[in-house]
């Protein structure tokens, strides 16, 4: 495999440091807010129709889960543009 890779136990320890905020909002919503060690927030949703149906830790894994897809996007663009920039450099020093 090449390193040119971004692996599961990158978006974990991501994941692991970040300032989690479950909130519910009008007895049928669950917002997370998830402040990523470098500072940037990604904010998500999840609700039902019914308010008796309403489980607001359902709703945290569902936007978690959502968040963490977000971080591995971040975390693959942040890779292709360091490979991309790399490349650059070198064939500029050539």
């Amino acid at each position: 495999m090449s390193k040119n890779t971004v692996i599961y136990d990158d978006i974990q320890k991501i994941m692991d440091n970040s300032t989690i905020e479950v909130q519910t909002v009008l007895n049928k919503c669950t917002i997370v807010t998830c402040q990523l060690p470098n500072g940037f927030i990604i904010v998500e949703s999840s609700a039902c129709v019914d308010p008796v149906n309403y489980d607001e830790k359902l709703g945290a894994e569902i936007c978690l889960k959502r968040i963490e897809n977000k971080v591995w996007e971040f975390e693959g663009y942040k890779l292709q543009d360091f490979v991309y920039r790399a490349h650059e450099a070198l064939e500029k020093a050539e």
